[in-house]
């Protein structure tokens, strides 16, 4: 047997031998977030105050005016939109309820296919002038079952804010009309290949950007269909900021959020990722079944928080609910004369309003590579974690150890001499031919590499699964931008999810429901930090036949023996 695999009884057994402070940090809660209370004095790109829409007069209509903040900021009343003071004074806590200290880092990187660049009818932003100050830059996941309305909408606020020429449009609606398919013509803006536009349905994330008074926003079209999830998580992991898009018609609200519907996969997904913040968009409002109704408008809401709120969003701070249309574009950009009782700022207004992301710049270079291909060069795609990049910057890749130098750097297909943390790029690298990488890489500083290795440990909570789980299970983890088989090695010991206690003896195997601490041994070898030091890095996904079994945290990198 691997000496490797034979785990401890306990998990405090092997901790002996440190240093008190990281015996401290081994009495893990079942809570991800509290683990971060013994984190490093800098932990990169987690620092961001956890904010709060502060530029509406009301809220939803059953909403009270509130004055506007982001607590962590400013001691300020959050406002309320997503649920009642009920939803929070319940007992049960789920396994993230408390907020971290760090407040709302973001998860990175994913693991989508672009499409051909000619194919794309974006216009080139034009570059800046140099004096003038740098918008934040900020990623939109837009996620939710499929044919909610995800494309559409996105193809209707690229026309809204110019990205789209009207005449491309046209174009488009006379080519869909000769497939007696009409109202899909927007969502061809996001949905390029031929497969995608046939079928109606999102295969590779569909990416775009168009900008606001204030702030450049990317946007991510991820896949709604349930064999396309692992497009969707790699969609997920790269952004900052998640739109639930949900169907207010009669039926399809149903289908997409009870169990098999994509509605609660993809908001759980989405928390793992990282993302901390969610607008919820209930679209198709000008349906003839729904015809801007408060009380379906209510209902879809009554039914959302409580699951929402179990996944581990707050719905006092973490969630803003509205109404729209994507097909005739109402309450995207303007205000709607039919929805009287919706007193919140449009869609695109409130994205504007938000406030900056704080994000740390003088972190160790973190970028997990989604995609890579050939072109006068090597050509790699990926979201920047952490620190800083500029042009002819020499660099390391793991988990392979090629040294590398930036010839040029592209940020949402405009050139820069240097990017921050947030932005998605494409660097042309020197020293690395296209064949030795793979997405999952990881480009770091030389003077702080990522870990690397097959063997961790890990606090896994097992979401759903029929039969039990035991040592020599196998399935794929999801980490960052990489996929891998694993397998469980060993199980070291439950934790309970109140409590965060941990069991004294080893179990034989776990269940749906529950959290555990087990030792995972990969296929290869995978970049990864641990959770308390490098939250966007250290958080997993398991699936198995097609569906999500469970979500966990990296707790402690298992060096290998030779």
């Amino acid at each position: 047997m691997d000496p490797r695999d034979s785990a401890p009884d306990s998990w405090e057994q092997e901790e002996d031998a440190e240093a008190p402070a990281a015996a401290a940090a081994a009495e893990l809660p079942a809570s991800f977030a509290a683990l971060n209370v013994n984190a490093k004095p800098f932990v990169p790109n987690v620092n961001a105050a956890v904010f709060v829409p502060t530029a509406f007069q009301a809220g939803a209509a059953d909403t009270p005016a509130a004055d506007g903040g982001w607590p962590g900021a400013l001691d300020v009343t959050p406002v309320e939109n997503g649920g009642t003071e009920a939803d929070m004074t319940t007992e049960e806590e789920t396994w993230e309820q408390k907020e971290e200290p760090g407040g709302g880092e973001h998860g990175g990187g994913g693991q989508e296919d672009l499409e051909e660049e000619e194919e794309v009818p974006v216009h080139k932003v034009a570059p800046p002038p140099p004096d003038a100050p740098k918008k934040e830059h900020v990623n939109v996941v837009f996620i939710g079952h499929v044919d909610a309305g995800k494309s559409t909408i996105g193809g209707q606020i690229m026309y809204l804010t110019g990205m789209v020429e009207k005449r491309t449009l046209e174009k488009y609606e006379r080519e869909a009309k000769e497939k007696n398919r009409e109202t899909w013509y927007l969502s061809w803006a996001l949905d390029t290949n031929q497969e995608e536009r046939d079928k109606g349905k999102t295969v590779e994330v569909g990416r775009a950007y168009f900008e606001t008074e204030k702030k450049h926003f990317t946007i991510l079209d991820a896949p709604g269909h349930k064999s396309f999830v692992p497009n969707m998580i790699g969609g997920a992991s790269q952004a900052d900021l998640a739109v639930l898009v949900i169907s207010a018609r009669k039926g399809e609200f149903e289908t997409g959020f009870e169990k098999g519907g994509q509605t609660r996969e993809h908001a759980m997904l989405a928390k793992t990722a990282g993302v901390k913040h969610l607008i919820v968009l209930v679209n198709k409002m000008d349906d003839p079944t729904v015809h801007w109704s408060l009380e379906r408008y209510e209902e879809c809401k009554e039914k959302l928080v409580p699951f929402l709120k179990k996944v581990g969003f707050n719905p006092k701070k973490d969630i803003h609910f509205m109404p729209c249309s994507g097909l005739t574009g109402s309450n995207l950009k303007d205000p709607v004369p039919e929805c009287p009782w919706y007193t919140g700022l449009p869609f695109i207004s409130h994205l504007d309003s938000l406030p900056n992301f704080t994000r740390s710049n003088d972190g160790p270079v973190r970028l997990p590579i989604v995609d890579k291909y050939k072109d006068m060069g090597t050509v790699i795609l990926g979201k920047l974690e952490s620190g800083c990049i500029s042009k002819a910057q020499q660099l390391v890749m793991m988990p392979n150890r090629h040294t590398v130098e930036v010839l040029s750097l592209l940020s949402d297909d405009v050139e820069t001499d240097d990017a921050c943390p947030g932005e998605n790029l494409k660097l042309r690298l020197k020293g690395i031919e296209e064949e030795e990488i793979l997405p999952g890489f990881i480009l770091c500083s030389p003077d702080n590499l990522c870990h690397s290795g097959r063997t961790f440990d890990a606090q896994i909570v097992i979401i759903e699964h029929k039969s039990i789980i035991c040592p020599g299970y196998n399935a794929v983890l999801h980490i960052h931008t990489c996929i891998e088989e694993v397998q469980i090695s060993a199980l070291i010991c439950l934790v309970d999810k109140k409590s965060g206690e941990k069991s004294k003896t080893r179990p034989r195997f776990v269940k749906q429901d529950q959290v555990c601490i087990a030792r995972l041994r990969a296929a290869g070898v995978i970049c990864l930090e641990t959770f308390k030091d490098f939250p966007q890095m250290g958080r997993f996904t398991l699936r198995d036949e097609g569906k999500t079994i469970a979500i966990g945290k990296v707790l402690k990198l298992v060096p290998e023996k030779d």
